[in-house]
């Protein structure tokens, strides 16, 4: 009977709950880096250099890192719904007025804030999740979120290049429309996510009451077998030194991330090619890695096996950052680029499954906060170094393996945090059966 209502639970939360967080962040996710197809036409109308494209690009996780923690604790204080919509409401005007930006100056403080725009908002759905799906489910919930990443840049790629064609319209250039057409869904959206979302599994009036009971006893359980310390305590959040490992990876998988978002479109443009064939070979890679994305996460999910997952992925990015620094040709960037992000892709949800194994409540809410806002300097790093380097040398290949080494360095680490961790970092089978 347990398992009928939890078939049953599990598959009305799952329709509910992730095609429509889905959305939400492949429309977070086109904002946040559909500078690079920008950049192609915006770089020369406004004199950029490849330095100023790259910090400008990175400072964007700077005002992240800032209001990343506080944002977290006020969506666990006030509720998913109000909060959330709260943020895409604010990243949704910044990102439109992207396109009144006309010096460096300018760019800098519009791309701050629209970090502090968009700061909360992935990791309060990562921190949502945790409230509505068991542990051992969580790696594939996770991994159909983030697959919103990947289906950004495919969907994106494409649009934003064809946005750029309307150069000219209304005396607009056609990185200034790319902006503000796509701005627009986050808006709309923001007010939709106030009236849909539902804050708490007792909340859910759209459950059977044996459903809603089964899932609420479900998730206490769960806290019950979490330290009560930590449940509780800010400070712990912040200062578990696994949280702090945690963040280290994802510093060096976000740096990955983000120098695909920001440069591919850069170097796939080096090689002669015009705008839309740049939009539509920049979709091939991330349409394959979300294959590889579900599948790996689901394995994870069968094993209860999360550091290795997270370890193998990160080397397989760095192999493909590393053969993408010597890829001179079309077929072989591409082939390069597609490791990069499978790799990428595939570490990501285990990797997330991770911190709210052995945290919840207010230590969830600032863990996952602490862990994005301090890896996702990676996506500052990434982009900045990627850019001086080629000012300096006129080259991509020393930046990529410059994010190639942050990304073994992850390796690393995991392989580490998974030789010194204590149990709770994997699921077990036979407890969760």
């Amino acid at each position: 009977m347990d398992m009928d209502i939890e078939k049953r639970t599990l598959r009305k939360i799952s329709w509910r709950i992730v095609p429509f967080i889905m959305i939400l962040y492949l429309i977070a996710y086109i904002d946040r880096v559909n500078i690079g197809f920008a950049a192609l036409t915006m770089k020369q109308d406004l004199g950029f250099s490849a330095s100023v494209l790259g910090f400008g690009a990175g400072i964007f996780f700077l005002g992240y890192f800032l209001f990343e923690v506080p944002s977290n604790v006020i969506l666990h204080k006030v509720g998913a719904r109000i909060w959330i919509a709260r943020v895409m409401l604010s990243w949704g005007v910044v990102a439109g007025g992207m396109a009144f930006v006309e010096s460096s100056t300018s760019f800098y403080v519009m791309r701050f804030l629209l970090g502090v725009a968009e700061a909360g908002f992935f990791p309060g759905i990562i921190l949502y999740l945790s409230y509505w799906f068991p542990a051992r489910h969580r790696a594939g919930v996770i991994a159909m979120f983030m697959a919103a990443a990947p289906m950004a840049v495919v969907i994106g790629s494409p649009l934003s290049a064809a946005l750029l064609q309307m150069d000219g319209i209304w005396g607009f250039a056609g990185w200034q429309w790319m902006f503000v057409i796509e701005a627009i869904p986050a808006v709309i959206l923001g007010f939709i996510v106030f009236f849909y979302m539902t804050d708490k599994p007792a909340q859910a009036k759209w459950l059977k009451d044996d459903e809603r009971a089964w899932l609420v006893k479900t998730m206490q359980d769960e806290d019950v077998g979490k330290d009560n310390q930590q449940h509780h305590s800010i400070l712990r959040g912040l200062i578990n030194p696994r949280v702090l490992a945690l963040a280290l990876v994802y510093f060096g998988t976000s740096a990955g991330l983000y120098t695909l978002s920001i440069w591919a479109p850069q170097i796939i443009k080096d090689l002669g090619v015009s705008s839309m064939t740049v939009g539509l070979v920049n979709a091939i890679p991330p349409l394959i890695s979300v294959v590889a994305m579900v599948l790996w996460s689901r394995h994870s999910d069968r094993t209860g096996e999360r550091s290795w997952h997270v370890a193998l992925a990160c080397m397989f990015a760095a192999i493909g950052l590393v053969i993408a620094a010597s890829s001179h040709n079309m077929l072989g960037l591409i082939a390069a680029l597609t490791i990069v992000n499978i790799g990428i892709s595939c570490s990501k949800p285990p990797l997330w499954s991770m911190p709210t194994i052995f945290l919840s409540g207010t230590a969830a809410a600032t863990g996952i906060a602490t862990i994005n806002s301090i890896g996702n300097l990676g996506g500052f790093a990434g982009p900045v170094m990627i850019g001086w380097i080629k000012d300096q040398t006129g080259s991509y290949a020393g930046g990529l393996y410059f994010v190639a080494g942050l990304l073994v360095l992850s390796t690393l680490l995991t392989v580490i945090l998974s030789m010194t961790k204590k149990p709770e970092l994997s699921v077990s089978k036979t407890v969760n059966q």
